[in-house]
């Protein structure tokens, strides 16, 4: 978003796109395809076992976004959206956790 339109606020470009501007409807629309593009991509290499998809961060506010997400990966595992913007903050919780032993810690091979 930043490069095409100038920010990276989700709700500006959602606002801008609903108030009928081209430009920031395709390239919302065009954001949403990617992600939807590698989830599908990481369920291949995950050979489909794929518990749950998950969609965080500021972007998870917007219910347009993450519908045309959803209508796109839904076959592929239940999605969970958890509309946030501390993801960094989020890892380290869980990772410091982690390192505590106060949450099991899952290997993937």
């Amino acid at each position: 978003m930043m490069a095409y339109l100038g920010t990276n606020d989700a709700y500006i470009v959602e606002r801008e796109a609903k108030d009928g501007d081209k430009k920031h409807r395709e390239v919302l629309e065009a954001m949403a395809y990617q992600v939807a593009k590698e989830i599908g991509a990481m369920g291949t290499v995950l050979k489909g076992e794929v518990d749950a998809i998950l969609i965080t961060g500021g972007i998870a506010n917007s219910k347009w976004f993450c519908n045309l997400v959803i209508e796109r990966v839904y076959r592929i595992a239940p999605v969970h959206v958890y509309p946030g913007q501390d993801e960094m903050g989020a890892l380290a919780e869980n990772a410091l956790m982690a390192i505590n032993a106060e949450i099991d810690v899952k290997e993937y091979q």
